[in-house]
């Protein structure tokens, strides 16, 4: 849960301002109005010419900040609660029907795009730049995974550290061989309603606030492959911001491998295994913003955050053996 709040973690480099939930455990991000101007300059403006030392040593500043700032606001905010331990790993391959693995796959792809760009901001050349951003994601990811190892909660992982090394190399492959990205990944998500037996038991899970239950509740998230298609033929007589996008999502979910839960003395104080717990494949149009053209840089900005997003569209479900039509899903 916890990788999709913080996962571009380079904003701390902004003139935002980090505050942690500590009944969620998540670092939330507050930017002010001038960061926009900041971010445009890292992300947006053409790459400098040749490298520029004063950049690349701020840029190697940023990301040791965010790696040694992210170490101490988690483990203030999100582990203390929980007994140290030796290091050990956990298999959870199957937990939470594979949602948890989408978002670090959707983390990793993104935190390898905002590196790159810094990077590239920099003066590193193109393909050095992507090797570093891709390289900067893992190590971020693994920094996590490594707080998790030492933890009597979880445990090291082998199952999300594949899923960040697949969210990196989506990044990276794509930049080393067209130099753009022609598959991207986006998540939305949406607050479910619950029958009133199964609302607390949601509240335990996923908190009660409205966005505890956006970032944290997989019955109301979806991962999602956008395609854009005019990047693969020209000819196409099609938008060039048009694309078209596969999500998958689940629903029943009210614990990590079951339906069950049990209190801190081992009582069994939740069971639902009679709730159905399916997957959810959709198919929607989807907007690549980078693809509309402007000319305004704190538009540009905008339309680079934006494209992290799933826009609302209308969609078909598949789930369960069955399809379903919305006019307008997020």
């Amino acid at each position: 849960m916890k990788t999709v709040i913080i996962s571009i973690f380079l904003l701390f480099a902004l003139h935002g301002a980090a505050q942690i939930d500590r009944d969620s455990g998540f670092i939330m991000l507050t930017v002010s109005d001038t960061s926009l101007a900041s971010l445009d300059s890292i992300v947006i403006l053409p790459a400098a010419q040749s490298p520029n030392r004063g950049r690349e040593t701020l840029i190697a500043g940023v990301h040791i900040t965010g790696y040694a700032g992210t170490m101490f606001l988690l483990g203030q905010a999100w582990y203390k609660d929980y007994p140290r331990t030796s290091f050990q790993v956990f298999n959870d391959s199957k937990e939470w029907l594979q949602l948890d693995k989408a978002g670090h796959v959707w983390t990793a792809y993104n935190i390898a795009k905002y590196s790159k760009g810094l990077w590239s901001w920099a003066g590193i050349p193109h393909s050095r730049a992507v090797w570093l951003g891709g390289i900067s994601s893992i190590g971020y990811q693994t920094i996590l995974e490594y707080l998790d190892a030492h933890s009597e909660e979880w445990g090291w992982s082998w199952a999300d550290m594949g899923s960040n090394f697949i969210g990196s190399a989506m990044y990276v492959s794509q930049e080393l061989a067209w130099k753009e990205q022609r598959f991207q990944l986006k998540f939305s998500s949406h607050r479910v309603s619950y029958q009133p037996g199964l609302e607390q038991r949601a509240d335990d899970l996923y908190g009660a606030t409205l966005s505890e239950r956006i970032l944290k509740d997989y019955n109301g998230q979806t991962y999602w492959l956008s395609v854009n298609l005019i990047s693969f033929n020209e000819k196409y007589t099609l938008p060039k911001w048009l694309n078209l996008a596969i999500g998958y999502g689940a629903t029943g979910v009210f614990g990590g491998f079951e339906n069950i839960g049990y209190d801190k003395s081992g009582t069994l104080t939740f069971n639902r295994t009679d709730i159905a717990r399916q997957r959810q494949w959709y198919l929607s149009p989807d907007v690549d913003f980078t693809k509309i053209k402007t000319g305004r840089r704190g538009v540009k900005t905008l339309f680079s955050l934006l494209n992290m997003i799933k826009m609302p569209a209308p969609a078909l479900e598949l789930s369960g053996g069955k399809l379903k039509g919305y006019l307008l899903f997020f």
